[in-house]
């Protein structure tokens, strides 16, 4: 069964998963010390940052968890490298992001074998070598992306017509491809949107810029940029201001991370025009991951799906209060 999730009760989720958590450290010597460990596809990502972040934060406010992560640096052998070590030092529970779809579903596939408690976090895999997997919609989030595009082109022109640039994540990742299919299933519909370049960028906003200058010299007109994530629209913006041409141009995003270098600050300082909250995850993960560990029959659905919502600047104050922490 699949369960969907929006963000207000996962909020209201890790607020009481935090109060019950909440007391120091374990004074009880006696009591069994649980052993957490995150395999993190690319902590340069400042999605990836916030994760670990949220995850630090959440097990340190337990007496009885030690969290472990390690950081693959968007190298997939890496990866691989360091869960076969975790799966030898038999961790209580293992999360995973994987960096690419097919690669990591051995591996995940001996964690299970090994009897290890294994959740997949927000990016799949190609055989479902997990207890639980924790996502987000990102098919609908292409929808609305490409939706909010066509809204704003028909108000900038009157009608759905424009030309877009597409700014995509590491080829073969679940948010690449339906963040790509579900924004132009809207596109198709209307034959006078063009995109008229798509470039890879690997979630990076260094090379989200590098991508930009090299379409902003060849394409004369773009309205719009969508980026698969906020660093490269960001990156997008950044080229194009260095060419004197960011106020021709439309940016949409896709994280809507709080704090002052995420992407809902862009949204309110004007650099991107909207964000789509993709949550962090780690919080319904350990949320599952708690009940794996202390219940012991309990057993998690195969899949959990939590919600997003388009951040503009009409809430955009709103939400950077409430996902800033």
């Amino acid at each position: 069964m699949n369960h969907q999730v929006t963000r207000r009760s996962a909020v209201a989720s890790l607020a009481a998963m935090l109060a019950s958590c909440g007391g120091g450290a374990n004074k009880d010597t006696g009591k069994k010390q649980f052993f957490v460990a995150f395999s993190q596809c690319n902590n340069a990502e400042p999605y990836r940052a916030a994760q670990n972040e949220l995850l630090t934060r959440i097990c340190s406010r337990s007496g009885d968890i030690r969290l472990s992560i390690s950081d693959g640096q968007q190298d997939t052998s890496k990866q691989i490298a360091q869960i076969e070590t975790l799966i030898l030092q038999k961790p209580d529970l293992l999360i995973v992001a994987p960096n690419e779809r097919a690669p990591l579903t051995a591996v995940m596939g001996k964690a299970m074998a090994a009897g290890i408690p294994t959740i997949c976090l927000e990016r799949d895999i190609v055989e479902p070598n997990y207890s639980a997997y924790v996502a987000c919609d990102n098919y609908a989030i292409g929808k609305m992306a490409g939706q909010f595009i066509v809204d704003q082109l028909k108000a900038r022109y009157g009608k759905p017509r424009g030309k877009i640039v597409e700014l995509k994540g590491l080829l073969g990742v679940e948010a690449q491809i339906n963040r790509h299919g579900g924004a132009h299933e809207v596109f198709e519909q209307y034959p006078d949107i063009k995109v008229v370049h798509e470039a890879v960028a690997d979630w990076l906003q260094s090379k989200g810029r590098e991508r930009m200058l090299e379409i902003l010299r060849a394409q004369p007109e773009i309205d719009v940029v969508y980026g698969h994530n906020d660093p490269m629209a960001v990156g997008a913006y950044l080229a194009a201001q260095e060419l004197g041409r960011e106020k021709q141009i439309i940016f949409v995003g896709v994280d809507g991370l709080g704090g002052p270098a995420g992407g809902i600050k862009k949204v309110m300082d004007g650099v991107l025009a909207a964000t789509f909250y993709y949550p962090l995850a780690v919080d319904k993960a350990m949320e599952i991951g708690n009940r794996m560990l202390r219940e012991p029959g309990f057993k998690p659905d195969k899949k959990y799906v939590l919600s997003s919502e388009i951040i503009t600047k009409a809430n955009a104050a709103e939400m950077y209060q409430k996902l800033t922490f």
